[in-house]
């Protein structure tokens, strides 16, 4: 592998990694905050994968043929890999609380009986007319009164952007008010605009 294409690799799994502790964090904080044992379960998968993703950049950076001053760099590389695993680990700490069913203390259950939010997914089908669209442009919030919390394309979960487009096949992770529920699918889906 040349130089380039080793700088190239490193560069892509240092951003996943960033990614996808900053992602888990916010999922962990959503399935506590709803009690929600699905949200813990993805920041489990999102932990082994920033797991992965880690052990992968490690063996690459060991691999290269670096001393002196350059090799010290790479010292710093590492530590930022670790830096992001310990995120996702902390995340996934806070998930267990949820998938232990551990009772949320009294002030944590007032919030979340109070909130009346809850999360559900749905999978974009063929001929979803929020397909191409960016989700700025599909507006699930003024419609729905559902915002998308992640999305799952794949084996990737990707932290949505208002310029994310929405693709056949992705897994919508969304949070809203229950009444919102139905209409949320049903705009997903192209079985209608929301209920008046």
């Amino acid at each position: 592998m040349s130089d380039a294409d080793a700088l190239e690799r490193v560069t892509n799994q240092l951003v996943e990694l960033k990614n996808t502790s900053e992602l888990t964090i916010d999922l962990a904080y959503s399935a506590l905050l709803l009690n929600n044992v699905f949200l813990a379960e993805e920041v489990q998968q999102l932990y082994q994968r920033v797991e992965n993703v880690n052990i992968e950049l490690e063996q690459l950076l060991l691999s290269c043929q670096i001393h002196g001053d350059d090799a010290r760099g790479l010292i710093s590389l590492v530590r930022m890999g670790m830096a992001a695993e310990r995120i996702a680990f902390a995340a996934s700490k806070i998930a267990q609380v949820v998938l232990r069913g551990i009772e949320p203390h009294p002030v944590l259950r007032m919030m979340i009986e109070g909130a009346n939010e809850t999360v559900d997914r749905v999978v974009v089908p063929a001929g979803s007319p929020l397909i191409g669209k960016s989700l700025k442009d599909a507006q699930l919030p003024e419609e729905t009164g559902w915002w998308i919390l992640v999305i799952k394309r794949g084996d990737r979960w990707i932290r949505p952007k208002a310029s994310t487009a929405v693709e056949e096949g992705d897994v919508l992770v969304a949070s809203g008010y229950a009444d919102g529920e139905e209409d949320f699918k049903q705009v997903v889906s192209g079985g209608g605009g929301p209920r008046d």
